[in-house]
Parts: C-alpha cells; structure tokens; sequence
C-alpha cells in the first residue's frame, strides 16, 4: 500500500516537472521573442537604409537594379528567420519530449513495481487474472512507444521538409534575381 509519505514524494516529483516543462517552454518563448525583436530591428535599419539609396537615385533604371539586388537577400533572410523559428520549437519540444519520456518510463516502471508486488501477494487461483492485468500493460507499454516512434519519424520528416522547402525558395530567389538582371540588361 502507498503511504503518505510516497503519495507527498510523487506530488512534489510531480510539480517539479511541471514547473521543469514550464521553465523550458518558457524559455523558448523567450527565444522567439527575442528572435522577432532582433528582425524587427534589422527590418527597421534596412528599410533605412534602402530609403536613403532610393531617395538618391537619379536614374529610372537604377530603381529596377535595386530591386533586384534586393529580392534575393530578403528571400534568404526570410528562410533564415523560418528556420530560426523552427530550431527553436523543434529544441523545445525536444527537451519537453525527453522529460516526459523519462516521467512515462518511471511511470510505466513505478506501475509494474506496484504489479509486481501486488500479485505476490494475491489470493491463490487469481494467476490467469494476474497473467491478464500484466499482459494488458505490457501491450500498452508497447503502444506508449509506438506512437513515441511515430511522433519523433514526424518531427524527422517535417525537418526533412522544411529543409527542401528552404532550398527551393532560396534557388527560386536566385532564378528571379539571375532573370530579373537579364531583363535589365
């Protein structure tokens, strides 16, 4: 039987993972946060800057080279800021996976202690029931990691992903600059 003692032990283990998780997602908020403010700034002093060549330029043409200079740059850094964005949720979800993996497992193995030591002491003729209730949590130990599998083949090929989505977009940028400059010329 569980004493007071484990049930306060389990509820305090309880909270500090609670919090741990809080902590870590808090702390990828604040990544993205300071991940926006970092490209609003940038944004800012760039739209500055491109305010001042275009208030000095003389010639119409001009206008059409700058803007072709500067499709490809902002197409590169908004695969950059996508895949900032994605490291960072990715490593977040990551750790917050990893610590509820470890609680799931020391549940899984809290709970088949807890089995273990029950049936030793069940009345006698209770073994088929026994064998049941044990071969039931097996089969959902095994499930528990199946879809834990299946969920991290997900993440690995939504990375796949949005690694050839950023390729292409950077190599469509490029195609747009090269024709963009032969228009000009």
């Amino acid at each position: 039987m569980l004493t007071v003692d484990q049930i306060t032990t389990a509820h305090k283990n309880n909270l500090d993972v609670f919090f741990g998780m809080s902590e870590k997602a808090f702390a990828g908020v604040e990544k993205l946060v300071e991940l926006n403010l970092a490209a609003a700034k940038s944004a800012i002093s760039e739209s500055v800057h491109q305010a001042h060549t275009l208030i000095s330029i003389k010639d119409p043409q001009e206008i059409a080279s700058l803007q072709t200079t500067m499709v490809q740059p902002m197409a590169e850094k908004a695969v950059a800021y996508g895949r900032h964005v994605y490291e960072i949720a990715s490593s977040t979800s990551a750790e917050i996976g990893k610590t509820m993996e470890a609680q799931a497992s020391e549940a899984q193995h809290g709970m088949m202690s807890f089995i273990d030591s029950t049936t030793k002491n069940a009345p006698n003729g209770s073994e088929a029931f026994v064998a049941m209730f044990k071969s039931a949590m097996t089969a959902g130990q095994n499930a528990v990691e199946t879809v834990q599998k299946a969920v991290k083949q997900v993440s690995e090929t939504a990375e796949a992903n949005l690694q050839a989505v950023a390729a292409t977009t950077m190599s469509n940028a490029q195609v747009a600059t090269k024709a963009a400059a032969k228009k000009r010329a």
